[in-house]
């Protein structure tokens, strides 16, 4: 049965870099699920690659057509942005194994949706003070920093994936993303192993 590889992990844990990688490994051939937001285009994203970026309009559409797998929605100091999952059919079994990334809540709403044995999670975790340093930094590169959401976010991680979130989520293992190579290695393995 072909699985869903589901990247999930606080904000700045490195879940982009390891999903761009993984994406772009030919020996695992893992076709990719871009999920859907109405927050706006970060500098460097482009629409259909991160995100497929839409207005709330075409959201309520979506909605209204009961096409929406999970929606998570954030009140940020820039208004309410909504993150979400499509079934619009990128997601077929029959073409093989898939790639995505998401937050612990999407996790367990893919899980509901097309099962435990079909989604299996990747959890990267850091300690804290490194993602931290790590956000402020990525943030310092952007043309205007929003450090106000950068702060929300972190202190919301915190709360969303608190241990016994996790453990009820029926996560067990984990990847330390201390030194990426050694971390991509860990996650290749189990995804040969899986896949």
């Amino acid at each position: 049965m072909s699985k869903i590889f589901f990247i999930l992990g606080k904000s700045c844990s490195g879940k982009d870099t390891i999903f761009r990688q993984l994406k772009n490994n030919r020996n695992l051939n893992l076709r990719t699920v871009v999920g859907y937001t109405t927050r706006p285009m970060r500098e460097g994203e482009k629409d259909g690659e991160e995100y497929f970026f839409v207005n709330q309009k075409k959201f309520q559409q979506l909605k209204e057509s009961g096409k929406i797998i999970e929606c998570r929605n954030y009140n940020t100091v820039h208004g309410v942005w909504s993150y979400f999952t499509v079934d619009d059919g990128q997601i077929d079994f029959s073409k093989g194994n898939y790639l995505y990334i998401g937050t612990l809540e999407s996790y367990e709403k893919m899980v509901q949706y097309y099962g435990g044995d079909a989604v299996i999670p990747l959890y990267i975790q850091v300690e804290s003070g490194e993602r931290l340093w790590r956000a402020i930094n990525r943030e310092r590169s952007q043309k205007e920093p929003k450090y106000a959401e950068l702060c929300r976010r972190f202190l919301a991680d915190e709360e969303d994936f608190k241990e016994e979130n996790i453990v009820k989520a029926g996560i067990t293992k984990r990847y330390d993303n201390i030194v990426l190579e050694d971390c991509m290695k860990e996650i290749i393995k189990t995804i040969e192993t899986l896949g």
